[in-house]
């Protein structure tokens, strides 16, 4: 079967040939020369462990979330790493305390991952999830904003807001429902899985309490990098999961938030020394740099989204102002039974035209969706060739 050809920019990934590649969303794909970095670093940590990992490790983090907080639009000290936005999503639920009866806000376009957290601990302290319905089609940020205000109660204590959605690929108004919130004395933690990379980020300015993104998808960092932003007044709370040497460390010259979250055990800490080169590749794949990469990013959403919409019938499911990178269009129901785990449609595409594109469960307006994720190794013949096989 003759592929069409992906993007001349697909020379920088080692991408299966073979296969029409359309899911970045989901986990990513780190470039090669970013590769040959981590390789290289694990390299040196293996040369000499003891150095790498007990003198130099921290100054090494240091110079990594400084670059990355720079394009966070934060402080670097307010910044920890994480191995990806689930375990960020985690730490801060699991840090809190919740009593009987207490209320923990989400919408209905959560991702299941953190909703499952969320579950969990207020089944664990008597609290309960309350949900918000974000109705679709979407016309515009304001009725999104509105839905989640008009699930607060007396009892709300936090908001959990996906930034990006999963599943429907909505930009979420978190720049009016953070400080709306605020207002009303809840903290929200913003699950921004999606985001960095994808769209410009200010986080000091945003005022979350906290916030947690992925470095591995739209940065094209080595998966198992992402961080945790948490507002200065809200760390003494929050703790890591794994609680480690930090804990009761007699050092003075570094906050308890570093201490603790900057070494929780022995672990590759080099996807996180990545981030810099991830930046730098970014940076210069395109005139224009990050920017122009994010504004070429979501103009191939918006064309593969049209040329599915026409192939389908289907009518969009937000405006154009609501989308970053990632688009879904709806799909009929189906009677037809999973394929390994898979809807039969994913099974089908992948197993019969090496396709590889995610038909995803929605919410109750949009049950069954097939989304579209472009980076710069896709090109637009790569989405006609989807829509033909449709």
């Amino acid at each position: 079967m003759r592929l069409p050809a992906p993007s001349p920019l697909a020379v920088h990934w080692d991408l299966d040939p073979d296969l029409v590649f359309l899911n970045h969303g989901s986990f990513g794909a780190c470039p090669r020369v970013v590769l040959q970095r981590q390789h290289e670093l694990r390299q040196e940590l293996e040369r000499e462990p003891v150095r790498f990992l007990a003198r130099e490790l921290e100054g090494r983090l240091d110079a990594a979330r400084h670059a990355l907080a720079e394009r966070l639009g934060a402080c670097a000290d307010d910044v920890a790493f994480v191995a990806n936005a689930t375990t960020g999503v985690n730490t801060v639920l699991r840090s809190l305390a919740f009593a009987p009866g207490d209320e923990l806000l989400t919408t209905d376009h959560a991702y299941n991952a953190c909703r499952n957290a969320l579950e969990f601990v207020a089944a664990r302290s008597g609290a309960r999830v309350v949900t918000a319905t974000l109705r679709l089609p979407a016309t515009g940020p304001q009725p999104l904003h509105d839905a989640v205000l008009a699930a607060v109660t007396p009892r709300t204590r936090l908001c959990l807001l996906d930034h990006v959605t999963s599943a429907t690929g909505l930009v979420l108004p978190v720049a009016t429902l953070v400080p709306a919130l605020q207002a009303r004395g809840i903290d929200t933690l913003v699950d921004g899985a999606h985001a960095p990379g994808m769209l410009p980020l200010a986080l000091e300015e945003l005022g979350a309490a906290y916030y947690t993104g992925n470095c591995h998808k739209w940065l094209c960092a080595p998966k198992g990098s992402a961080f945790l932003h948490v507002r200065r007044d809200r760390q003494p709370a929050i703790r890591p999961l794994s609680i480690s040497h930090g804990a009761n460390s007699e050092r003075r010259d570094r906050t308890r938030f570093r201490l603790e979250f900057d070494f929780t055990g022995t672990d590759d800490p080099t996807p996180f020394l990545c981030v810099e080169a991830a930046l730098a590749f970014l940076d210069g794949l395109l005139p224009g740099g990050l920017p122009a990469l994010q504004a070429h990013n979501h103009g191939l959403a918006l064309q593969a989204r049209a040329l599915l919409e026409r192939r389908l019938g289907a009518a969009p499911l937000a405006p154009a102002g609501l989308l970053g990178a990632l688009a879904s269009v709806a799909l009929p129901p189906t009677d037809a039974p999973p394929v390994d785990g898979r809807d039969p449609l994913q099974a089908m595409l992948f197993d019969r035209h090496r396709i590889e594109v995610p038909v995803m469960r929605g919410p109750k307006a949009a049950p069954r969706l097939l989304r579209v994720s472009p980076q710069a190794y896709n090109s637009l013949a790569q989405y006609e060739h989807l829509v033909d096989r449709l």
